[in-house]
């Protein structure tokens, strides 16, 4: 696990996208920096990102291929201004 700064809850995002070359993660904990969060893959095919976040409601897509995506399992959406939804994440 990477070190998390004081105050931060240890918050993973995964993605299962076997046959992608590369995942970033983008969202309101990062301006929606589409190069910074790049995501690791194992050897299934599932890519992980590992961040400490402060306890809030943030929102959040996937970047597959240069193509924006929702999280699969996420369960909670809203609507963005780009008439698509965002996927939402509660830090506790």
């Amino acid at each position: 696990m990477p070190r998390v700064a004081s105050g931060t809850k240890p918050t993973e995002f995964k993605l299962y996208a076997p046959e992608a070359k590369k995942v970033v993660l983008a969202g309101s904990f990062n301006k929606w920096d589409e190069k910074k969060l790049l995501a690791k893959k194992d050897s299934k095919g599932t890519w992980l990102v590992k961040l400490g976040l402060k306890p809030g409601r943030y929102e959040y897509k996937f970047i597959v291929d240069n193509c924006w995506m929702n999280d699969p399992r996420c369960t909670s959406c809203v609507a963005n201004a780009l008439g698509s939804h965002n996927c939402v994440v509660e830090v506790k």
